[in-house]
């Protein structure tokens, strides 16, 4: 392990975790109220899927290639039906919230399926570090995840602090975030 190695790792990190520190953001725009842990199990269930999804993928091309390279067809598919879901949600709460909801939460099943939905196209992360041995995979897995769980909870905490500014939009606008994160991956995903 050298620089050139910490530096890619770092690099993958911060690459991959955009589309999570948006959903942070929104999730940090819907809920201005929320308990101090929160934003730091935010944070933690995004590093972890962001850091295993590599690890799946690598382990998908020494063990199930013919398998694996069939889902990574269909990754952009899920991605777009899980992110449309919950955005579409928050964009329906929005609209039929009359009054400011500073109380409004994001339950721990929707941040489980937003962490999946964010990382999923991790997965293909596992082709690039595929000639990586195992102990190289994994410490790469983990710069992933470090560098996700700092994005990740600077995005809540901003989310948090401009959530106060758009009160009463909050949810209307996290929900827009996620629905074009999740068109975005989709076209990323189809047309390269």
């Amino acid at each position: 392990m050298d620089f050139a190695f910490f530096f890619h790792s770092v690099g993958l990190g911060a690459g991959l975790a955009m589309d999570a520190f948006s959903v942070s953001l929104a999730n940090g725009l819907n809920e201005r109220a929320m308990p101090k842990w929160k934003p730091f199990l935010i944070a933690g269930l995004f590093a972890f899927f962001q850091a295993l999804m590599p690890l799946l993928g690598w382990v998908g091309v020494h063990t199930v290639l013919e398998y694996f390279s069939f889902f990574e067809k269909l990754i952009p598919w899920i991605a777009l039906v899980l992110l449309l879901f919950i955005g579409g949600k928050m964009l329906i709460d929005g609209i039929r919230e009359k009054e400011d909801c500073p109380t409004c939460s994001v339950g721990f099943l929707s941040l489980l399926v937003q962490g999946i939905a964010t990382s999923i196209d991790a997965l293909s992360v596992g082709f690039t570090i595929a000639e990586y041995p195992f102990l190289h995979a994994l410490t790469c897995a983990l710069i992933i995840g470090v560098i996700t769980f700092g994005i990740c909870l600077a995005g809540v905490f901003l989310g948090k602090k401009f959530g106060t500014k758009f009160a009463g939009k909050a949810s209307l606008l996290g929900g827009i975030i996620l629905i074009v994160i999740g068109i975005e991956i989709f076209l990323t995903g189809i047309f390269g």
